[in-house]
């Protein structure tokens, strides 16, 4: 089995940071696209940052020179550096993962639990 474990949410005053990880475990060969998603309440979850196992990286204009996405493949863990926060950032942050679990298996996609991020005004 795979698990994501989100960690690093809180509450925040605007125009402060939050440095979110999203460490994957258990059967992993390899691990290919991660991201991060967010959903505040009454909306749809939307995804907010993307990268590639190459470290290419794709983002919503929303969050374009605020969060940094980054990952350590050593320790199978995806980050996201959201500086400059402002109160409509509030939402509960998810991790997501692409996952082989093993060399013949296919890819599967998996979810973390969800940590929350509130900015206060």
């Amino acid at each position: 089995q795979v698990q994501l474990v989100e960690s690093g949410g809180g509450l925040v005053q605007a125009g402060g940071s939050l440095r979110l990880s999203c460490a994957a475990s258990g059967s992993i060969f390899s691990i290919d696209v991660m991201g991060w998603y967010r959903q505040a309440p009454g909306k749809q979850r939307e995804l907010v940052a993307v990268i590639t196992s190459r470290d290419t990286t794709n983002y919503i204009d929303s969050v374009k020179g605020r969060f940094t996405i980054s990952r350590d493949n050593a320790k199978n863990t995806v980050y996201l550096q959201m500086n400059s926060l402002k109160p409509e950032d509030t939402a509960v942050y998810y991790c997501n993962a692409n996952i082989k679990t093993d060399f013949y298996s296919g890819i599967s996609n998996y979810w973390g639990q969800g940590t929350q991020v509130t900015v206060s005004s």
